[in-house]
């Protein structure tokens, strides 16, 4: 073999082991839905916040003809669609869900400082509270004053 096919062949075998290295080397970072546990975790952090929500004397009453149920299962749906999850969500839009509610900055806060209990509780990292807040505070305009 000639030192021009020598290098060709030696050429080759390389770009055959880089690329296979090349895929198992890089390290891809997880979703935030994986992140927080997935939509177990996610559905148990829901669950409780709901509870702390219904507790809160400063917005239970918002929600006092609500379907809870429902109101978890489409929270669950938002938290996991929102966070990179399998999920899809099936509710209305923010503004159209709370048009005409006329929800305070009070009020806001309160139901913030509930979830971030729950997260608490659920020993939630901080990046990850910091993230998911992040993502839930976009839709505060569609929600306060409405």
């Amino acid at each position: 073999m000639g030192t021009m096919s020598k290098m060709m062949a030696i050429a080759t075998i390389c770009g055959f082991v880089l690329a296979g290295c090349a895929g198992t080397g890089m390290k891809t970072e997880a979703s935030l839905y994986e992140r927080l546990g997935g939509k177990p975790a996610i559905g148990a952090v829901v669950d409780d916040f709901v509870g702390n929500v219904a507790a809160d004397q400063r917005i239970n009453g918002r929600f006092a003809n609500t379907d809870i149920p429902r109101l978890k299962r489409l929270l669950v749906e938002q938290i996991c669609a929102g966070t990179g999850g399998p999920c899809t969500y099936t509710g209305r839009d923010m503004q159209t869900a709370h048009a005409r509610m006329n929800i305070t900055e009070a009020e806001f806060a309160a139901l913030v400082e509930d979830l971030v209990k729950s997260l608490d509780k659920f020993r939630v990292p901080e990046r990850e509270k910091g993230e998911l807040l992040s993502a839930l505070a976009v839709m505060k305009p569609d929600i306060v004053g409405r």
